[in-house]
């Protein structure tokens, strides 16, 4: 009976996982893509190279961060 009790209140605990993370993935993997692209151009603008790795390493930040909330390590 006390298994059934804990799973319940288990069951009851809201869910970690939002709908806006997944939009966030999105984002790292097309920021991705833009800073690998640059890296890759002829003509190489250094600004947006460094933009973009700025960019790159937040939301990397942000995707750590995340996955720790899903397993519950915050």
């Amino acid at each position: 009976m006390i298994y059934l009790a804990e799973e319940a209140a288990a069951a009851s605990e809201p869910s970690k996982f939002d709908t806006f993370d997944v939009f966030i993935i999105v984002f790292t993997i097309i920021i991705a893509i833009g800073v690998f692209r640059s890296l890759g151009a002829r003509e190489k603008n250094k600004f947006a190279i460094a933009v973009g790795v700025v960019s790159l390493l937040v939301f990397l930040f942000l995707d750590f961060v995340m996955v720790k909330n899903w397993l519950g390590l915050l």
